[in-house]
């Protein structure tokens, strides 16, 4: 079932609390910003982390101040075009593709193509990371938690391409109590399971294989506010025709709507042509 936002009702966030509140500068360099950050961290030492957690990674505290303000203008300025969903047992809440986020948005199109991100994600994973397809909806996308209840299921973030598909998680907005609750180590039958729960706090990041890590978002409370930035790059861009029409049967359904899939695939195919 999918539903449009616009009777949400949003919590305003405190002068204090949010970095956004200010006047907002114009959008900052996206590879500036990211390797003023990166080239602070053991990047060695956390590449270490991410394997010895089975391709998981926690940082509370990732992204420079003005790259999360600038996310944190663009998750409020995005708030009538989220595409809200509800699966009965599974899934709640709504989404912005990136078919929106293109036009509307442009500074997160470009923190995801940030060479400074990408080759510091490669050096935590050890592989060669590629962009998502252009047609691909979830290549980035916001994720808005603003109704009680809203709330993920239990799911990996599977990859229909030939290669493997990370996830990278920016949190950006929390005025909430969701958590993601997470399992690692699920499909390595060597090694116990191992839960583990976190809060993303704005410029929180996580990172993780998709088909690998298991995870959920709780439900959030009335009156409150949690929207996410996630970014999906891939090993292989190939995806064979009958796991094509699957993506998008799963994004039309769960999250961006039939229009924004099906209308940005025509469009897409005609400018092909």
């Amino acid at each position: 079932m999918s539903t449009h936002a616009e009777d949400d009702v949003i919590a305003p966030i405190s002068v204090e609390d949010s970095p956004a509140s200010s006047p907002v500068a114009p959008a900052p360099n996206a590879d500036r910003a990211v390797a003023s950050r990166t080239r602070a961290f053991d990047t060695p030492r956390l590449a270490r982390q991410f394997a010895d957690q089975g391709a998981f990674l926690y940082l509370e505290d990732f992204l420079a101040p003005e790259v999360t303000a600038q996310l944190i203008q663009s998750a409020h300025g995005l708030l009538d075009e989220v595409n809200r969903n509800y699966l009965p047992g599974h899934k709640q809440g709504g989404s912005v593709s990136r078919h929106t986020i293109d036009r509307l948005a442009p500074f997160i199109a470009e923190l995801y193509r940030s060479k400074e991100l990408i080759g510091w994600l490669e050096q935590l994973s050890g592989d060669k990371l590629q962009l998502s397809p252009a047609d691909d909806p979830h290549a980035y996308a916001l994720y808005y938690y603003t109704r009680a209840g809203d709330h993920i299921g239990w799911h990996y973030d599977t990859s229909y391409y030939d290669g493997r598909r990370y996830t990278l998680l920016l949190g950006v907005i929390d005025e909430s109590s969701c958590r993601l609750d997470y399992e690692l180590h699920t499909r390595n039958p060597d090694v116990p399971d191992q839960p583990g729960s976190v809060q993303i706090p704005p410029g929180g990041l996580v990172f993780f294989d998709g088909d690998k890590l298991r995870h959920r978002i709780t439900p959030a409370g009335a009156n409150e506010m949690r929207v996410s930035l996630t970014f999906e790059y891939v090993t292989d861009a190939n995806m064979r025709p009958w796991r094509r029409l699957i993506s998008n049967m799963k994004d039309a359904i769960a999250y961006f709507g039939f229009r924004q899939v099906f209308r940005q695939m025509t469009h897409r195919r005609k400018d092909r042509a």
